[in-house]
C-alpha cells in the first residue's frame, strides 16, 4: 500500500497538518521539523499527490494545451501541432510551469476531458491550437471565466480573448500576389479543410488579391474524401490553372502527387505555394515554396500570453501577430522568363 500523509506524520510524531504544511513550505513550521518530516518521507518512500497538493495551492503551474479533434489522417500528422507543442514545452520550462495535453476523438469527449483537468485543479488554464465555430469548448472556458489563450482568431468573443497569430488574410494575398507577380492569372485555392478560420481567412485575402488585379478568384477545391481525389481530374480540366494554393506544407504534397497523376508536372504546368515552411517542403523535389508562419514564435509567445493573463486577470487581452516569410523554392514558375 502507498505511504500516506499519516504514516509520515505517525513517523515524525506530529499532526498530519504539520506535514501538509511542510509540503506547501509553509513559514509556520519550524526548519527543524520540515527536517525531520522530510526525512521521514524520504525513509517511508512518500510520494507526494500532486492533484492533492494542487488542491491547496492557488496554481498548479500547468498549462492545459488543448488539441483539436483531427478528423483526417492528413491532419493528424500535422508538423504544425509537433512544432508548437514542442516551443510551448520549451517556453514553459523557462517560466518554471508545465504542459499538459487535452485531446479527444470527439468533440464531445474533448469537452469532458478539459472540464475534469480543470475541475481537479491539474492545470490552470489553457491555450487552445485551434478555432472553429460554436466551439463548446471555448464557450465553456468563457462562461466559467477561466484564464485561456487562443492560437488563432476565434469567431466569438473576440474583444476579450487573449490571442496569438499570423494575419492569415496578409498570408492568402502574399500566396496570391506572389504567383500573380510570376505571371499567374489562373490560380485556384485547394484544401482539405473548410469550416476553421484559418482558411477562410487565408482564402479571402487570396479573393481580394485576385479582384484587386483585376483577376477573377475560383471556387475553392476541397480535398477530404477518395471521390473528392478523384474528382481534381475534371476540376483541373475545367479550371485549368496555372498555379495552386494548397492550405499547408503536407497537404501540397498531396496536391503535386495529384497533379502528377493527372498528367501534370509541377512547376512545369502547375505552379504550387503552400504555408506554413515545415519539413514536408524538403522532403522530395520539387521543393516547395512556402510561406513560414514561424510556429515556434507562436507557441512561445502563446505561453508568455497566457502566463501574463494568468497572474493579472485585469491585464488587457492582447492579440499578437507575428510577422511571416516567403521562402522561395523550385514549385512556382516564373511564366514572365
Amino acid at each position: 500500500m502507498s505511504v500516506t500523509i499519516k504514516d509520515v506524520a505517525r513517523e515524525v510524531g506530529v499532526a498530519p497538518s504539520t506535514v501538509s504544511r511542510t509540503l506547501q513550505d509553509h513559514p509556520s513550521i519550524s526548519k527543524g521539523t520540515k527536517e525531520k518530516v522530510r526525512k521521514a518521507m524520504e525513509k517511508l518512500g512518500y510520494v507526494p499527490n500532486a492533484a492533492a497538493q494542487n488542491l491547496a495551492k492557488k496554481y498548479a503551474n500547468t498549462i492545459g494545451v488543448v488539441f483539436p479533434v483531427l478528423s483526417s489522417t492528413d491532419r493528424k500528422s500535422n508538423p504544425f501541432y509537433l512544432e508548437a507543442i514542442t516551443a510551448m514545452n520549451q517556453e514553459a520550462g523557462k517560466q518554471d510551469v508545465t504542459i499538459s495535453i487535452a485531446s479527444g476523438e470527439t468533440q464531445e469527449e474533448l469537452l469532458e476531458n478539459v472540464q475534469l483537468m480543470y475541475k481537479q485543479k491539474r492545470v490552470d488554464g489553457f491555450i487552445l491550437l485551434y478555432i472553429r465555430k460554436d466551439d463548446p469548448v471555448l464557450n465553456y472556458l468563457v462562461e466559467y471565466n477561466i484564464p485561456y489563450t487562443v492560437i488563432g482568431q476565434p469567431y466569438r468573443y473576440n474583444n476579450g480573448t487573449s490571442s496569438v497569430d499570423n494575419d492569415n488574410q496578409l498570408l492568402g494575398r502574399t500566396a496570391a500576389q506572389y504567383l500573380i507577380d510570376k505571371g499567374h492569372e489562373k490560380i485556384l485555392f485547394v484544401t482539405n479543410y473548410e469550416k476553421e478560420n484559418v482558411f477562410q481567412e487565408r482564402f479571402y485575402g487570396y479573393e481580394k488579391s485576385m479582384e484587386e488585379n483585376g483577376l477573377a478568384p475560383f471556387p475553392y477545391a476541397v480535398l477530404k474524401k477518395p471521390e473528392d481525389y478523384a474528382a481534381f481530374e475534371d476540376v483541373l480540366r475545367e479550371v485549368q490553372p496555372t498555379a495552386c494554393i494548397a492550405i499547408d506544407d503536407m497537404f501540397a504534397l498531396r496536391v503535386i502527387q495529384l497533379c502528377n497523376l493527372y498528367g501534370y508536372q509541377v512547376p512545369d504546368d502547375v505552379s504550387v505555394i503552400s504555408f506554413n515552411n515545415s519539413i514536408f517542403t524538403s522532403l522530395i523535389h520539387p521543393y516547395i515554396t512556402s510561406i513560414d508562419i514561424h510556429t515556434e514564435e507562436l507557441g512561445k509567445v502563446a505561453v508568455q500570453q497566457f502566463l501574463l493573463q494568468l497572474k493579472d486577470q485585469q491585464a488587457l487581452k492582447q492579440k499578437v501577430l507575428i510577422p511571416h516569410t516567403l521562402i522561395e523554392r523550385e514549385t512556382v514558375l516564373d511564366r514572365r522568363k
